[in-house]
């Protein structure tokens, strides 16, 4: 084994105990197989960031994060844009079960000034489509000069609604992920990686929880 493998391959092992330990151990039950690692997450991001740079040089860019499942995709993001930038959140939650979305509630306002600026709306993942249809309309109604979507993950094959994401992370089967932020039940979202979960979690909570 080469150098460059003794090394890659000590830094696979530090993260995967990193990840037991983030994690507390208990999700190697629940997590049925990681989808995309902490390191294709790392290198994606950068060029994500490169191509936001270059559709925005020179311009100051107002970035609008929608809570929580954003964060750690966020903090990494805008780690790597060297660009000129505003940051605000807005509060969206869906209060719903398992794999299907419930109603939709807005917690939290934007509190800067978008008018004439240029905007950059960071979600986790871009799914049905549902929610975005309902913020955009808020977002345009304050009168931002252009507004471009960038979603860590796309899930295609599950849209119903015409949206369409400017800058994507990766594209994904339609898989139940939670992780880098993504929960279930508030749940995974420390994990350092995309993974999947076992359908027999998300089917044991909702037998539990939803009206029969």
């Amino acid at each position: 084994m080469s150098k460059r493998e003794t090394q890659n391959s000590k830094r696979r092992a530090f993260s995967r105990r990193a990840a037991r330990k983030r994690g507390g151990g208990e999700w190697r039950k629940e997590v049925e197989r990681v989808l995309i690692t902490e390191e294709q997450i790392s290198r994606r991001i950068r060029i994500l960031a490169r191509e936001i740079e270059r559709d925005f040089r020179g311009r100051e860019l107002v970035v609008v994060s929608l809570l929580n499942g954003t964060v750690m995709f966020l903090a990494d993001l805008i780690r790597h844009l060297n660009l000129p930038l505003r940051l605000d959140f807005m509060g969206v939650s869906s209060y719903g079960l398992g794999t299907e979305s419930g109603d939709l509630v807005f917690t939290k306002e934007l509190r800067l000034d978008v008018r004439g600026r240029d905007l950059l709306l960071v979600d986790d993942i871009l799914d049905t489509g549902k929610t975005m249809s309902r913020v955009l309309p808020k977002i345009r109604a304050l009168k931002p000069r252009r507004i471009k979507i960038c979603v860590l993950l796309d899930k295609p094959s599950r849209r119903v609604e015409k949206i369409r994401a400017d800058y994507v992370g990766f594209e994904i089967p339609d898989y139940f992920v939670v992780g880098y932020g993504l929960d279930f039940a508030e749940r995974y979202r420390n994990l350092p990686f995309v993974g999947v979960l076992h359908p027999h979690i998300y089917k044991q909570a909702c037998q539990q929880i939803c009206p029969k």
